[in-house]
């Protein structure tokens, strides 16, 4: 008799970053797979970083934004319908209608709805040209006309809030002129009082923003040649288009009509449980009034994605409060608020500093007796906002004017008590992080994977990189025991000295004999620096398996063998070359992910005549063994693809070139996409290019393994000669300053200032060290020789590729094809035989016996 599991059925009604986070809330603690939850979104596309809207701009990649997970590839239990919105609820049947006439059945229901762009009703709003700044097809829209309009055309912004001054910023980024129209007397007025609205508005000014506050919007018309917005001071813009900004409300109109009770000023009323007027029922995130009050911020909606899935699994979790404090940065100006910020409490005092010279303001809401902090703004240098923020309500650790003062008091981690807050969006405590410390956490990343702490706004980063100063943990920055420098240090070492030989340089700087940490990472610095052959004299005795027979050594013991193919390209003589090879050999033969082939099966001693064959045939070592630039992958791009803007392969089979053979500390994917449809996935290489209308956009930092990054974007529109010397400064920087096997995600992560200061070196020359990277690539290209062919030339170096007594004789035998070259698959759990057929870029699966 087979046991089977009744599940029930949660259906989740929106698919934003709340109802996500439910849905990963609910599956990653349901052991024992008790629920199965339908999601119906409306949208297009799965969830994504709202927070993070504007950074679509400019690069116009919807996919940078995806949440992870977002579509649940794998997950059997979750049931995402795309483009589906939901109609009406039958609370008596609990059933859900959806806009595709399916009727879904619930055990409980989750209204993750969200909220509306609010459009005060301003004759002229519904014009064509009028929009809201809420979805990524908002943005389209705005795109789309500001294209048309042509560079420094009007818009205008009816809004002066957090997201209104976001929505002024993508207009400047097209290209346009951007007006503020704002009803209070300042700008920000829910965050910042007067004297920070002051300062904000003359630092945006200053940065090209037109600023009308204090005025409101009496109607919109159509001109000549656009539009007319008439404020009510009786001035008038001419415009050619109109953002609305105004505010948001919850979108509650489903719940009004199924019945349930919704707040005064609108949002679907829960207990602390998140449970609504109907117990089968609850709501997250901004749809929800939670004992009647409604939160607009990403932070208190995680919260109660996670009580509800809490509730689901027999929990009695409760909405514990929310922070409602911001910090962020417009249009590279600086804007926090925290606590109390307008100092509404009985009895509170207020310290300010205001220094309109140098643009910045101040200001910390203290108790009557000044001990104890109750809330602030920062406006212009929010430096100090990562210390201040989990004070609030806790005792200063010094007079409050000194620690905002330049040359006050410095607010150390160790002022914190355990319970402060470090990460609000997470609802992580100091206490838990110092724990995931003691614990053995001993890096930003650590802290992150065990805590969840920085890895949504990134806000707190800079204060867990206090903690691990400040937590008593030695955090040792030596390669092993026998180097206390680091790799970066070492690289200088090596650099600086001119020493070319590893014992030189454990002699000199070192200790001992050395180990497999610090004789691959020596082996790695030295063939940086030098086009020598990693195989020469001494160095051969430090490369670990893989670069010592210049193979990948698989489980069986045999190798596999990955000629370079640029750009994906292979000539017919190539293909064939490879098949005789293969076919002579006895070799497993394999497509790579990245547009290669594998050869796999090869003897240490056949090495040789393998590489011998394909050089022959004007193919060279493809360094898939190494940490070094591995591939370069491709679309078509223009020369084939309809949709193509720019010659991708040429440029993949540029770069490629140009990189090959580059060691680094840990290997290195590139990837070369003609246009926007990214068929060639460059956001997820450590360095993606993307063709443009206009150049090129270039990516930085997009990894795998078990912690997936996409690639964040360094510069955009860029030519053939910049994107190049781009790559060039970039790819020597990290290899110059990143620590031993580390990629480049985490250490874009790592750098003090994060992409901030990644692109004042790349793009900018801040360090002045621009021409040094530069020239120290153009030593590399000219250097480059073929690993394989110089092998080949070299009987001393023949003579190391020997035959070991355990060598196997035959390929896997697990692996075989029948007559008509079908792979068959061996029988697994009861399961005929099943001929896998290869066509094209897709395998097909069919049962036979």
């Amino acid at each position: 008799m087979t046991n089977t599991v009744e599940r029930k059925t949660a259906v989740v009604v929106g698919h934003g970053m709340v109802g996500h986070r439910f849905v990963e809330a609910l599956r990653s603690r349901d052991e024992a797979a008790t629920w199965q939850v339908v999601v119906l979104s409306e949208e297009a596309l799965p969830a994504y970083d709202r927070v993070g809207l504007s950074s679509y701009v400019g690069a116009w990649q919807a996919e940078a934004l995806a949440l992870q997970g977002n579509t649940y590839d794998g997950d059997t239990l979750v049931d995402l319908r795309l483009g589906v919105r939901a109609d009406s609820i039958d609370r008596d049947g609990r059933k859900v209608v959806t806009s595709t006439g399916d009727v879904i059945g619930y055990d409980a229901l989750v209204l993750a709805t969200g909220s509306y762009a609010f459009v005060p009703p301003v004759p002229g709003h519904d014009h064509a040209n009028c929009y809201v700044y809420r979805t990524i097809e908002d943005l389209d829209g705005i795109r789309a006309t500001a294209e048309a309009a042509g560079p420094g055309a009007v818009g205008v912004v009816v809004g002066g809030g957090l997201l209104g001054l976001e929505a002024a910023n993508a207009l400047r980024l097209m290209g346009m002129t951007p007006h503020v129209v704002e009803f209070a007397p300042r700008l920000m007025p829910v965050q910042v009082d007067e004297g920070g609205g002051a300062i904000l508005e003359k630092l945006v000014t200053d940065l090209g923003l037109h600023v009308h506050t204090g005025v409101g919007t009496a109607a919109i018309e159509e001109s000549e040649n656009g539009l007319q917005v008439k404020l009510s001071d009786d001035s008038v813009i001419d415009a050619s288009l109109v953002v609305f900004s105004a505010g948001i409300r919850p979108r509650d109109q489903i719940a009004r009509d199924a019945g349930l009770e919704v707040g005064q000023r609108g949002g679907v009323i829960t207990d602390l449980g998140m449970q609504t007027s109907d117990p089968y029922i609850y709501a997250v995130g901004e749809v929800a009034a939670v004992e009647g009050v409604c939160y607009g911020l990403v932070a208190p909606g995680y919260s109660t994605a996670e009580i509800v899935a809490d509730r689901l699994l027999g929990g009695a979790g409760e909405f514990p409060g929310a922070d409602l404090s911001t910090k962020l940065k417009l249009l590279g100006v600086d804007v926090a608020s925290f606590g109390d910020a307008f100092g509404t409490t009985e009895g509170a005092l207020s310290v300010v500093l205001h220094d309109a010279a140098k643009g910045t303001y101040a200001k910390l809401v203290v108790s009557d007796d000044a001990e104890t902090l109750l809330g602030g703004i920062l406006v212009g240098d929010a430096s100090a906002y990562a210390a201040l923020r989990p004070l609030v309500g806790s005792k200063l650790p010094a007079d409050p004017a000194s620690l905002i003062s330049p040359a006050g008091a410095e607010l150390g981690a160790d002022a914190l008590p355990d319970e402060a807050q470090i990460c609000s969006c997470n609802n992580v405590s100091k206490g838990a992080i110092c724990g995931a410390i003691a614990d053995g956490a001993c890096d930003v990343p650590a802290i992150k994977s065990c805590t969840n702490a920085g890895t949504s706004c990134g806000g707190c980063v800079p204060m867990l990189k206090k903690l691990l100063e400040q937590s008593g943990v030695e955090v040792s920055k030596s390669l092993c025991e026998h180097f206390s420098q680091s790799r970066a240090e070492l690289f200088h070492i090596v650099q600086s000295t001119g020493i070319r030989t590893f014992s030189a340089l454990i002699a000199k700087y070192g200790k001992g004999t050395g180990c497999d940490i610090c004789k691959p990472t020596v082996a790695s610095i030295l063939a940086s620096t030098s086009s020598d052959h990693i195989l020469d004299g001494e160095q051969a005795a430090l490369q670990d398996t893989n670069d010592h027979f210049l193979a990948n050594l698989q489980k069986n013991g045999t190798y596999s063998v990955v000629p370079r193919m640029p750009g994906g390209e292979v000539t017919a003589e190539q293909l064939i070359t490879i098949g005789e090879v293969a076919k002579e050999f006895g070799l497993y033969v394999k497509v790579t992910g990245g547009q290669r082939i594998d050869l796999f099966g090869a003897r240490v001693e056949q090495l040789p005549l393998i590489w011998k064959r394909l050089v022959d045939a004007g193919m060279e070592s493809g360094h898939a063994y190494g940490k070094s630039l591995r591939t370069v992958k491709s679309c078509v791009g223009s020369t084939w693809c309809r949709y193509g803007q720019m010659d991708s392969v040429g440029m993949a089979v540029l770069l490629e070139k140009r990189y090959r053979g580059l060691r680094s500390p840990h290997k290195l994917k590139l990837a070369v996409s003609g246009c926007a449809r990214e068929c060639a996935e460059a956001r997820g290489k450590d360095v993606g290019v993307i063709a443009t209308e206009h150049g090129w956009n270039l990516y930085v930092g997009g990894n795998g393994g078990l912690t997936p990054k996409h690639a964040v974007l360094l510069a955009g529109d860029l030519d053939d000669e910049t994107l190049i010397r781009y790559i060039d400064r970039y790819l020597m920087f990290y290899i110059r300053t990143a620590d031993r096997l580390q990629r480049t995600a985490p250490w874009q992560e790592a750098l003090e200032g994060g992409m901030d200061y990644l692109k004042a070196v790349i793009c900018d020359d801040s360090l002045g060290i621009a021409e040094d990277l530069e020239a120290a690539m153009e030593r590399h290209v000219d250097g480059y020789k073929d690993e394989w062919a110089a092998v080949l030339e070299d009987e001393g170096k023949l003579s190391r590729f020997v035959s070991f007594v355990n060598a196997p004789e035959e390929a896997d035998p697990t692996i075989s094809f029948d007559d008509s070259g079908e792979r068959k698959v061996p029988v697994l759990l009861g399961i005929p035989d099943i001929p896998v057929a290869v066509s094209g870029d897709t395998a097909s699966a069919t049962h036979g016996k």
